[in-house]
């Protein structure tokens, strides 16, 4: 089970906002080749995330934009915006677990409450990570001291 790569791809996309921000517009076919993934899947995250009032996108070659400072975005608004997990639930249980076995019919009385709170233990720790944090560690490795 993997939470979908439309978070790594929302985070560097958001990472190339930031950096390249004043030095070129940020299109959905400059972020593609960057990531290299079809634009269409970018377009699909940027209006996630523009939904999510992360972003914001002008039209054309307009291109997008960051719309709230980087220490006031977390990991976990960014997951949120991009539906990471399928039915709000990290975990997908498999379907039909015997009734006549002493596991099968016990198995989720054994197991959702573990499976929550390993949930909220990672959420918990997404909404401590910002954007901000990421943009200091980006610049150590680019080697800038701002």
């Amino acid at each position: 089970m993997q939470i979908s790569s439309r978070f790594t791809i929302a985070i560097h996309m958001l990472a190339c906002m930031d950096v390249f921000k004043d030095e070129y517009k940020v299109t959905s076919d400059f972020l593609a080749s960057s990531i290299r993934v079809n634009p269409v899947i970018i377009r699909k995250i940027l209006s996630q995330l523009k939904d999510a009032g992360l972003i914001e996108v002008k039209r054309g070659p307009g291109g997008a934009a960051i719309a709230k400072p980087l220490d006031e975005i977390t990991f976990f608004d960014v997951y949120q915006s991009v539906d990471c997990i399928e039915e709000n639930t990290l975990f997908h249980f498999h379907e039909n677990p015997n009734p006549d076995c002493p596991v099968g019919k016990n198995i989720h009385q054994i197991l959702d409450d573990k499976l929550l709170r390993i949930q909220a233990a990672m959420e918990q720790e997404l909404k401590s990570i910002t954007l901000a944090e990421m943009k200091t560690d980006l610049e150590k490795c680019l080697g800038n001291k701002n």
